[in-house]
């Protein structure tokens, strides 16, 4: 949700000095299992401006989609994978290339950061997770709401929503660079190609195909909703589902045509969608609803109407856990954390955060083993363990903390958002 909605009462609830941390259990944690080794997942190198090179497009991946692993995409039902993509590495887990620390060499040098943009401050902390304290907090444009990776995972984008710009950050130094004019760039996505970024311009209406290279305008589309934030790309990456958190409206659209190729409303009264994430088999996407106070359980390629999971007061982001079993759903209105597990679609806790809090946007570890999410109303960021969902921390930032970045996590490449990482 834009930080403009937040309470003037919430953004003043931060009284601890952001030097200060509370560190309430440092126990050793067990490792999460790891599932089958990457056989077959030799890293495609990006060119420095976010895009595949010349190398890895057109009859080269064409071969490579033909290859054991690219026939991985018949085992999944996916049909032909959008030209330039890099296939799947698993016949049944989009995250094969997630697992713990199982990292690029674009991204093995970089130092372990949380990245927190707080938007009602214009700033950005950077944040240990060694010692679970802000080490630099620097200033950006007006009102950041995510950071980003981009595709090739070498830069960090901040996105100034309204100072209409995107910060670069250099994740080897942490250090902001020049901005670069892009307008109402609430959110930030990449095609799975790699050839275009898109901004969910909220403000604008307008989903924005850009250049990933340089910025610049391809195509602006009009949303038909209000309120564009959050997405995910189909396994084969030829559609996306974004979710319209102010008209309650689903989109579904044509990566490759840039159009939007159907439209639906969510069955429940003033409903907000939020985060979009699919399921490790491709064959469900879920979809947090604040006001329905769940997550709509969905299938992409019908795209009929979903069904709704409650989960807890203000469900928000999702995220995927290092071994692909479980979706860590946070629920920002009641301050806990919900497990599903994927292999039966059922809750199988709940994590709740002492003393309350409202976690909303974050991302999990390089080691799976500490959930990281941003305390939208609290001006702190939490630290929750992926063994038993203890409180491991809660770090004082900012006001309005919102899409947080752990970085570096594993993977090949990122569709973008705070870390959709494949």
């Amino acid at each position: 949700m834009p930080s403009s909605r937040v309470s003037a009462s919430a953004s003043a609830s931060a009284s601890s000095s952001a030097s200060t941390v509370t560190v309430l259990s440092r126990r050793r944690l067990l490792p999460l299992s790891a599932l089958a080794a990457l056989a077959g997942g030799s890293l495609l190198l990006a060119s420095a401006c976010g895009a595949p090179s010349r190398s890895q497009t057109g009859q080269e991946l064409d071969a490579r989609a033909s290859s054991p692993a690219g026939r991985t995409t018949a085992a999944l039902g996916l049909g032909a994978l959008l030209p330039g993509m890099p296939p799947p590495l698993s016949a049944t887990d989009l995250y094969a290339a997630d697992r713990p620390d199982a990292l690029s060499p674009v991204v093995r040098g970089f130092p372990a950061r949380i990245y927190v943009p707080n938007t009602l401050s214009d700033t950005v902390s950077v944040i240990d997770p060694a010692t679970y304290k802000v080490i630099e907090t620097f200033p950006v444009g007006h009102e950041p709401q995510h950071v980003v990776p981009s595709w090739d995972l070498k830069t960090l984008w901040v996105n100034d929503d309204l100072g209409n710009d995107l910060t670069p950050l250099d994740p080897a130094t942490g250090l902001p660079g020049r901005p670069v004019d892009v307008h109402d760039p609430y959110n930030l996505y990449f095609t799975p190609d790699g050839r275009y970024a898109v901004v969910m311009a909220s403000n604008d209406h307008a989903l924005v195909f850009r250049d990933a290279h340089t910025m610049k305008v391809v195509k602006s589309v009009p949303s038909q909703c209000e309120g564009v934030n959050h997405a995910d790309f189909s396994p084969n990456g030829r559609y996306f589902i974004v979710s319209c958190e102010f008209s309650g409206d689903l989109l579904k659209v044509d990566t490759e045509t840039m159009r939007i190729v159907a439209k639906q409303r969510l069955p429940y009264p003033g409903s907000m969608p939020q985060d979009v994430k699919i399921s490790p088999d491709g064959k469900v996407w879920y979809v947090a609803d604040m006001v329905a106070n769940g997550v709509w359980e969905l299938n992409g390629d019908t795209f009929a109407t979903p069904t709704l999971l409650k989960t807890g007061a203000g469900a928000h982001g999702l995220y995927v856990s290092r071994d692909s079993k479980d979706l860590y759903i946070s629920n920002r209105g009641e301050g806990s954390v919900s497990v599903l597990d994927f292999a039966t679609g059922q809750l199988v806790h709940k994590w709740r955060i002492p003393g309350g809090g409202s976690p909303d946007m974050g991302g999990v570890s390089a080691d799976g083993k500490v959930l990281w999410l941003s305390g939208r109303y609290n001006s702190e960021v939490y630290a929750m363990s992926t063994e038993d969902g203890h409180l491991i921390a809660r770090i004082p930032v900012g006001n309005g903390p919102h899409g947080l970045c752990v970085y570096p996590q594993p993977g090949r490449y990122s569709l973008g958002h705070t870390g959709v990482f494949r």
